[in-house]
């Protein structure tokens, strides 16, 4: 899974999942499906109609417009999203994170020609593999990418941490936090020491300290460690 920082305009850096290439695939399968479905249903109605051959293909290629702007359509009036990409929770940006606009989705379904049809997809996941940032050809002209909206939780991410099988707690008191509370702490703590911003842990050793009314001499980062370490022993024991 690639990332990649999104610089807001309040200097906060946001990090972006791009979407992976399975992903993308799927997505197209099942716009493919809408589209060939909404070819059949087109065909089928044509087909009950008593209508001149010419008039019939007339108005074939009319109500056909549909599904030959597909793409086009729908991402510029379902904020980036086709009925493929809402169903695997995908989106188009721009690398800055804002909103395409039109002419930023019209680039990208004009190049569709050569990275889908005219290729047969090749051209796009030769693009995507090689690129990065989940970029085929109209997204690099285009200057957008479709990032994965789904929450990518990992083990760092929770609460739970590695303890040792003769691990023995120090703080009982750290049982007055709730898990919603013990995991801001952790976020924080974990950030910060990778940061290297002393200030927040002296913070959060403060606060404990205050909440727990624990008395230690251990240093803060040490503190606040082991208070992570103590609730996730309690915690999974219970």
């Amino acid at each position: 899974m690639d990332q990649f920082q999104i610089e807001t305009a309040q200097n906060i850096s946001i990090t972006q999942n791009t979407s992976n290439l399975g992903e993308r695939m799927l997505a197209y399968i099942i716009d493919s499906f809408v589209i060939g479905v909404y070819y059949i249903l087109m065909v089928i109605l044509l087909s009950s109609l008593d209508m001149d051959p010419f008039d019939q293909w007339a108005y074939y290629l009319v109500i056909s417009l549909p599904a030959f702007l597909y793409y086009l359509l729908f991402e510029t009036f379902s904020d980036g999203k086709t009925i493929g990409k809402g169903l695997m929770s995908l989106r188009v940006v721009k690398l800055d994170g804002s909103k395409p606009s039109f002419a930023n989705y019209f680039v990208r379904w004009v190049l569709r020609l050569i990275d889908v049809a005219f290729t047969s997809g090749g051209c796009a996941v030769l693009t995507i593999l090689i690129r990065g940032k989940g970029q085929r050809l109209g997204d690099i002209a285009a200057g957008t990418t479709v990032i994965s909206e789904k929450k990518r939780v990992s083990l760092k991410d929770t609460l739970l941490r590695e303890l040792p099988n003769d691990y023995t707690p120090q703080f009982p008191q750290v049982t007055v936090f709730k898990d919603s509370e013990m995991q801001t702490i952790k976020e924080l703590y974990d950030k910060s020491k990778l940061n290297g911003d002393h200030n927040v842990i002296v913070f959060l050793d403060k606060r404990i300290r205050e909440v727990t009314g624990i008395q230690t001499n251990l240093q803060p980062i040490n503190f606040v460690d082991e208070v992570i370490k103590d609730y996730n022993y309690y915690t999974q024991k219970m």
